[in-house]
């Protein structure tokens, strides 16, 4: 999804489903957050519907009540069903309701949730049977059990309803329920990252059918998480409070949780120096050293699974031209920029996975951060003649409410005006406005673009949907439309296809290689960072957990937050 942890907008995984079992990412899961003092949890499970003991679950039945938290976001929610949700402020109140088959632990690793055990996979890597918990069996907040129809609902319709989710669930080709216990999904092909669509949310189907208006406020919403729903009004606060009838372990200690939007930065740091707010989403890098420096707060974070760049319109006007990208390339240089504007809240990132995907499929990016060029406006105006680009052309940058993006769009006019343009304009645009002009590929809306996008710790989750000609991406992620006059960008996007569509991690490995190598020498987009999910907490909250996917934790398998 579109990103930028102001909006926003997420496994090393394996190819082999028994290796995801085993351990969460190395590297990530040294930097969550959590207890100070390592304690252990007492269930396995990544999502707090974990196995436990009998002694385990007598002890925490009856939760203590340990505290309301109040939580900044950067954004409010603008949308509370889950199956058509496709922004992170949203989800971030969604996750603490409805639950998954499978969810993340503390690292990247996938543990069952509502499911039972590890995925039965058969037929070259195209059946997959997943049979639901029994012992106990999951209910929603209503009192229902979850059943493998609600299973096969909640990952047909978003596909059914066109909704913008659809794309992250159609490799699914049909699901069949032989019982209330099990799901049998048959893939239309081996599908290679299938275990990360498994954490897609479960439903109840007659309550969502019922009224989908207001399941989608919040009214009528229903999941089977620690926290039930209680209201909502956006642009004001979300609030969620405890689930005492929640079917796993453990039971959230939190009486409730709120959701505040403050979105101004400066207001935002503010509130927690103040105590008015026990945790902020997002330290920007100017204000860091100053929630460093608070003696009744401090910083977790922990770098996300996302993507920043700058992006160009391969559609229509000159940027088609790859000289004319690389030109532009030289206008500018984007370590300085990431240096300058963005650090110490996120990182230089020099391909389109992020640094932990990277390293987990061993991608050469040493090789791949020698492609960029530094600042050199020599090169850039003889690159910008041999293309022949008149002095006289009006450039068009749009750039989302962020002043990070906007500062890479204004470094990026700043060198194209020390090359002779006159005419350059940074459009900075509301997030309707952005995301409506983006996708059009008319060169009256933009030359260039600056985005985040997060999604699973897939390479396939970060070139597939970036760069995709299909027509489930093409205008509607695919902002850039890369290969649109271009062969090697047709080539490119084939080859995240293929690499799509294998169950062959080494064969996905070296088609990623090849197709990521090939578009950042094209320049199609021009890496720039990735953000850490970091956060400003009271030293008054216990065991809150920051999460490279999820973005944090409050009551899972490996920890419960609590205020005291």
């Amino acid at each position: 999804m579109p990103s930028d942890n102001d909006w926003t907008d997420g496994l090393n995984r394996r190819q082999v489903v028994a290796g995801m079992w085993a351990t969460a990412a190395a590297g990530l899961a040294g930097c969550t957050g959590g207890d100070s003092d390592g304690s252990e949890t007492t269930t396995d499970s990544g999502g707090g519907g974990g196995d436990t003991s009998s002694d385990d679950t007598d002890q925490t039945t009856s939760a203590p009540d340990l505290g309301e938290l109040q939580m900044a976001l950067v954004k409010s929610p603008i949308e509370m069903d889950p199956l058509v949700a496709n922004d992170v402020p949203s989800t971030m109140v969604i996750d603490r309701v409805v639950e998954g088959l499978y969810s993340y632990d503390e690292g990247l690793g996938i543990v069952p949730n509502l499911a039972d055990g590890e995925p039965d996979v058969s037929d070259d890597g195209t059946t997959w049977e997943i049979q639901l918990k029994d012992d106990p069996r999951p209910t929603f907040h209503n009192g229902d059990e979850v059943t493998a129809a609600d299973v096969k609902y909640s990952f047909e319709a978003p596909v059914d309803e066109e909704t913008e989710n659809a794309s992250e669930l159609n490799m699914v080709d049909s699901i069949d329920t032989p019982d209330d216990r099990t799901a049998v999904f048959d893939l239309k092909y081996p599908y290679g990252a299938f275990m990360t669509t498994l954490t897609w949310y479960v439903v109840p189907k007659s309550v969502r059918e019922a009224d989908k208006d207001a399941f989608n406020t919040g009214n009528a919403l229903v999941g089977s998480g620690p926290f039930e729903f209680d209201n909502w009004q956006e642009g004001d606060h979300a609030t969620v409070v405890r689930n005492d009838d929640y079917w796993g372990e453990p039971k959230a200690l939190l009486s409730e949780a709120t959701f505040v939007p403050v979105e101004e930065p400066t207001t935002r740091i503010t509130t927690l120096q103040n105590q008015e707010n026990d945790i902020v989403e997002e330290i920007p890098p100017k204000l860091y050293s100053t929630v460093e420096g608070m003696n009744s707060a401090d910083v977790q974070e922990v770098p996300g699974i996302g993507y920043f760049y700058l992006a160009f319109n391969c559609n229509e006007g000159p940027t088609t031209d790859p000289v004319v990208r690389e030109a532009v390339d030289y206008t500018f240089d984007m370590d300085a920029a990431v240096s300058n504007y963005v650090e110490p809240t996120g990182v230089r990132q020099y391909a389109p996975t992020p640094e932990p995907i990277s390293e987990g499929w061993e991608f050469p990016v040493d090789e791949w951060q020698q492609i960029p060029h530094g600042k050199d406006i020599a090169e850039a105006e003889a690159r910008f003649d041999e293309a022949g680009v008149s002095r006289d052309y009006s450039w068009k940058i749009i750039v989302p409410p962020d002043d990070k993006r906007e500062q890479i769009g204004v470094s990026v006019s700043n060198g194209l005006q020390e090359a002779g343009f006159s005419n350059v304009e940074v459009q900075r645009l509301d997030w309707g406005a952005f995301l409506d002009s983006y996708v059009t590929g008319n060169e009256a809306d933009y030359n260039m673009y600056t985005l985040g996008w997060s999604g699973t710790p897939d390479p396939d989750a970060f070139t597939y949907y970036m760069f995709g000609r299909t027509d489930d991406t093409l205008g509607v992620t695919n902002g850039s439309f890369y290969g649109s006059n271009s062969d090697r960008g047709k080539e490119a996007a084939e080859m995240f296809v293929q690499a799509r569509e294998s169950a062959d991690r080494e064969e996905r490995r070296q088609l990623y290689i090849d197709g990521i190598t090939m578009a950042l020498e094209d320049r199609a987009h021009l890496p720039a960072y990735n953000l850490k999910n970091s956060y400003g907490v009271q030293n008054y909250v216990n065991d809150f957990q920051e999460h490279a996917v999820d973005g944090f934790h409050l009551s899972t398998g490996h920890n419960n937050t609590s205020v005291e």
